[in-house]
């Protein structure tokens, strides 16, 4: 079905972004496709599409495949008939039922004369049945995009479908939906996601690096065990090389202080011998020619350890080389910092809820809103943040700090440097800690200069969780909105750590069950629209 051959792909600027990758698909086969941000996952599915060109390497797909892409604002400004592929029969349709004999109509048409109650039938299956076929894109959410090309596999059925981060801005049902449709579907899939109940459900999962693609035989779980037991067996390594490497080390010492001893010794001997000065620089020379020689020889042994030492710790994952440090915050735990007073807001004449909401939340706790798409999750967060005022009802609020990161980390401002970003958290911080932090958070100096515009998802989350570190005050309080869209697994790790090291207020959105769960969500307020 899909067969690439020492495929590589440079970008225009000519560095590299992966080679000599081999990737086959057998038909009927399902693949989990993962790897860190920016490895060129996206890239690889364009490839296979044919959308990119490949630079190296040979190409092979057996059947047109259908794509679901992770990024939709490009196709804002089409209708819904013609993101799914159906503007043209739709419109020969509706031409020959006014009654044209157009013979054209007819040939576009192809026989299809379901092909409008189809798209309404698959729309409805997704939630969308309030829409038309005319209707623009970009009047729909970004959970209703995903929706509408997620419908486009029901209307064509094709052979081969490729999704790129199809739970992104899905609520909890229609993860339910997608994941019934992965489990059970005949179709040839190759899914990138970071969903680990998307990739729980695909017996295959391979890995993309620059180097290219490692298969594992079985689902996410079968793949975390295999990286656990190659986890384990590098830290051996490294265990072992960090002792040969002392053992080295101190073999040159022992060699050299004998060496030392036995040239002192003789070097007496000679002197006592009289012997003549021109014989005495010979042995001299030749000793210190002796001594030259073994530690070459050490040398070489040392560093050739040092260096297979090194790549073994370059191998480690970025979470382990991650140093955590907010600080406590200072309110005392149990605090009410939001009491909420049967608020509701209004878009024109109509309440978003059917009862005004009734709650409050407290210092220490772990909080989720929960809901469908269009529920109000991001209207209720701008609420408490005060950037909305209810319409109905009222928010009372305490003394506290709060930080707002949305699913974009948009606190992080694009016209400026990752190092001049960290530093306006903390102007007083000497320019060297800030130096020191932004390592921690794997910004090496040389990235210190990079727009902020050019980071990826993952770096933004980084230089968001750097620039919490580097405050003078950890934040009371802070609000997610749908942080874990568009990370990588990684990034998802580096993300956890963090928040379970915060000891603050946490008020989260997330369609991400997983990841409420391990970040310990407590409670949460449950929405629902009228």
């Amino acid at each position: 079905m899909i067969t690439l051959q020492q495929v590589s792909y440079y970008h225009p600027d000519k560095d590299i972004l992966f080679s000599e990758v081999n990737f086959s698909v057998n038909r009927q086969e399902k693949v989990g496709l993962i790897g860190n941000n920016g490895c060129g996952k996206s890239t690889l599915l364009k490839i296979i599409t044919g959308d990119s060109q490949i630079v190296e390497g040979a190409r092979s797909v057996q059947s047109i495949p259908y794509y679901v892409p992770q990024v939709y604002g490009q196709f804002d400004h089409l209708t819904i008939a013609q993101v799914l592929g159906v503007d043209l029969k739709v419109n020969a349709l509706k031409q020959i039922l006014a009654g044209s004999p157009a013979v054209e109509h007819f040939d576009v048409l192809e026989n299809d004369w379901s092909v409008e109650e189809r798209c309404y039938a698959a729309m409805e299956t997704w939630g969308l049945s309030g829409f038309k076929l005319e209707d623009k894109l970009a009047n729909l959410s970004g959970g209703q995009k995903t929706k509408v090309f997620l419908s486009g596999i029901a209307v064509h059925q094709p052979d081969l479908v490729l999704m790129d981060e199809p739970t992104n801005h899905l609520d909890g049902p229609a993860r339910s939906q997608l994941l019934d449709v992965v489990t059970h579907t005949a179709m040839t899939l190759v899914v990138v996601t970071h969903d680990r109940t998307i990739l729980n459900a695909l017996p295959r999962i391979c890995e993309l690096t620059p180097s290219g693609i490692r298969t594992y035989g079985g689902n996410y779980e079968f793949y975390v065990e295999q990286k656990q037991i190659e986890r384990s067996a590098l830290d051996n390594d490294i265990l072992s090389k960090e002792k040969m490497l002392r053992e080295y080390r101190e073999k040159e010492r022992e060699t050299l202080e004998r060496k030392q001893k036995l040239d002192a010794r003789g070097k007496r001997k000679q002197a006592q011998a009289g012997l003549p000065k021109i014989v005495m620089n010979t042995l001299r020379n030749a000793a210190e020619a002796s001594t030259a020689k073994i530690r070459r020889v050490h040398a070489d042994r040392v560093n050739g350890v040092a260096r297979v030492l090194q790549e073994l710790r370059n191998e480690i994952p970025d979470i382990d080389k991650m140093k955590f440090d907010f600080d406590n915050p200072s309110l005392h735990k149990g605090k009410i910092l939001i009491k909420a007073a049967d608020i509701n807001f209004s878009y024109g004449e109509h309440p978003m809820w059917a009862v005004g909401l009734r709650f409050q939340i407290s210092s220490g706790e772990r909080l989720a809103i929960c809901g469908n798409n269009g529920a109000g999750k991001t209207t209720l967060i701008r609420m408490l943040l005060g950037e909305l005022v209810p319409s109905t009802g009222e928010i009372l609020t305490a003394e506290y700090s709060s930080v707002y990161i949305d699913q974009d980390y948009s606190l992080i401002e694009n016209s400026v440097s990752v190092f001049e970003q960290a530093r306006a958290f903390n102007p007083q911080l000497p320019e060297h800690e800030v130096g020191t932090r932004l390592n921690r958070f794997l910004f090496p100096r040389v990235e210190w200069s990079k727009p902020c515009s050019v980071l990826s998802g993952g770096e933004r989350m980084r230089l968001a969780l750097c620039c919490l570190t580097i405050c003078t005050k950890a934040p009371d309080l802070v609000f997610l909105d749908e942080p874990t869209n568009n990370l990588d697994i990684q990034n998802v790790e580096i993300l956890t750590t963090a928040l379970n090291k915060y000891k603050g207020t946490l008020v989260v959105i997330s369609h991400d069950e997983l990841f409420l769960q391990r970040i310990e969500i407590s409670r949460r307020i449950n929405l629902s629209v009228i």
